[in-house]
């Protein structure tokens, strides 16, 4: 392959569509938009607008609210850390920590810390230190012959 024999696929692009060219063009005088009113004028914008009847976002009550202090935690199932080990990315004798989990690409980034879950079965004998893990989670680690730390807040 040749860069002067680069093309699109065929039926990937569209030309495009020229209006208000005349009648016989098919979308001539009135330029496909229909016929007079608001939104056969030019600077339209009517989101949400429901002809002067009060909107729907309007009539519904307001519910809820978002809390910016709270902490968002990645979470990772046992399951998820045994496959990592069965892969040879995570080092079953090391520390598994937030570093070692997003060095071997279990998570992408650790937010505000790492919660273990219960999800799924554990063979090795691991030493863990995160932010969190459910009490299910705890148990099965242990089980396994592991210990684990948990870390009283996360590092601001």
């Amino acid at each position: 392959m040749k860069l002067n024999e680069i093309k699109d696929n065929e039926g990937s692009t569209h030309s495009r569509k020229r209006v208000g060219r005349g009648i016989g063009s098919g979308s001539g005088k009135t330029g496909g938009r229909g016929v007079k009113g608001q939104k056969a004028r030019s600077g339209v914008a009517i989101n949400g607008f429901e002809g002067g009847q009060m909107p729907i976002y309007r009539r519904l009550p307001k519910r809820g609210f978002n809390n910016i202090f709270a902490s968002e935690f990645v979470t990772v199932s046992v399951a998820r850390l045994q496959t990592a080990i069965d892969a040879k990315k995570l080092d079953p004798k090391a520390t598994v920590d937030a570093a070692a989990l997003k060095a071997a690409g279990v998570i992408r980034r650790a937010r505000d810390g790492v919660r273990i879950l219960a999800d799924g079965e554990l063979k090795a004998k691991l030493t863990i230190e995160v932010a969190g893990a459910s009490k299910a989670a705890i148990e099965k680690i242990e089980k396994a012959g592991g210990s684990i730390k948990l870390l009283s807040a996360a590092a601001e």
